[in-house]
């Protein structure tokens, strides 16, 4: 039902996928979050912002063994951990973190700019003996690229302007990944960049603009998330970006689980949780633009040779089939009780 070359009778067959920013958190979420992530992907880039945060390497290698353990029998996952970047992180903790071989990202959030984000990175100059080490090692860098004043549909515009441009001057060296663009502005800024800057883009931002927060004129919590949805030529944006083929940009979910409790109340979290369908809910945005073809390469090409990692196997064995299916609206209408303590984006 695919019109384009990669489809047959059977659905589109590719490289098992990637994702280059997860959030699994922690304790007995794991056993839920880690199963999806398995059903979904080979690798994943494992965000730090648990609380406390992972900022040092020994932190990362006990939280990665809690992952593994969680991986359900007959299936494989492996966790790319990354370290949460503070005022002071130090170069010889990224020294640390480089040698341990399991270490791939160190992520910066602004302080406040998220969720527990609080311990974040006051200024990109407070951390700069870390940016140095981690330019010379090749460790990249992720972002959550907001300012935490100003409107909320502002922020990652200012953002570039203020922080990532001067910053990418300032190392010119570092690998750098945008996390979760949502602006014409982000990929513009992208494209024009050096190669060492590139960027994820979500199944959420690809599918929805800021409209889906309030269909229905219903507030719509689980639509919401940091950066938030934007407008529809924002949208447009991301998605000619991300199906283009443009190998500066890679699937990244920011799959962001909260308890529904935590959702659906007057002080709701941010975060969207996708990792359920993560692959088909990409599909669909690359099917929706009439560029399937390009799905493979944004998926399970594009990230890996960013970060220097071998490709996924494409034979057969070590492949995924993704099969059309029809969708009659809002899943929320389906349920009944007993209500579940996580609700995903469009549950079926």
């Amino acid at each position: 039902k695919f019109n384009n070359k990669m489809a047959s009778s059977e659905g589109l067959r590719m490289a098992v996928p990637d994702d280059w920013h997860h959030h699994l958190r922690d304790g007995p979420a794991l056993t839920t979050t880690v199963a999806f992530a398995a059903t979904q992907f080979k690798r994943i880039i494992v965000m730090p912002n648990l609380v406390p945060p992972v900022t040092t390497t020994a932190q990362a290698a006990s939280y990665r063994e809690r992952i593994l353990k969680a991986v359900p029998e007959g299936r494989s996952l492996t966790p790319l951990m990354t370290l949460y970047l503070t005022d002071r992180t130090s170069a010889e903790e990224i020294q640390r973190a480089k040698d341990s071989g399991i270490v791939f990202g160190v992520k910066l959030y602004p302080c406040g700019a998220t969720t527990n984000s609080d311990c974040g990175v006051t200024s990109v100059e407070a951390p700069r003996e870390a940016l140095k080490k981690m330019e010379e090692l090749g460790l990249p860098l992720l972002i959550h690229g907001e300012v935490t004043t100003g409107d909320i549909f502002d922020r990652e515009r200012t953002f570039l302007a203020t922080t990532l441009k001067p910053l990418v001057a300032t190392y010119p060296g570092l690998k750098v990944v945008l996390e979760h663009c949502t602006t014409k502005d982000a990929v513009d800024f992208v494209k024009a960049a050096p190669p060492n800057v590139a960027a994820t883009i979500t199944a959420h931002h690809l599918l929805y603009n800021r409209n889906a927060l309030f269909k229905g004129n219903k507030i719509r919590p689980h639509y919401f998330c940091l950066p938030i949805l934007k407008a529809e030529d924002h949208r447009r944006a991301l998605v000619e970006a991300a199906t283009s083929g443009n190998p500066k940009f890679f699937l990244g979910t920011d799959s962001a689980p909260h308890a529904r409790d935590n959702k659906e109340c007057d002080c709701g979290c941010a975060g969207v949780f996708t990792a359920h369908a993560a692959v088909a809910l990409y599909a669909e945005a690359f099917h929706d633009a009439g560029r399937l073809a390009n799905l493979e390469n944004f998926a399970c090409f594009h990230g890996p040779d960013f970060y220097g990692l071998p490709r996924n196997s494409t034979e057969r064995a070590g492949a995924l089939t993704i099969r059309p299916f029809s969708d009659d609206g809002d899943g929320e209408k389906k349920h009944r009780e007993p209500r579940p303590a996580l609700l995903p984006l469009r549950r079926r």
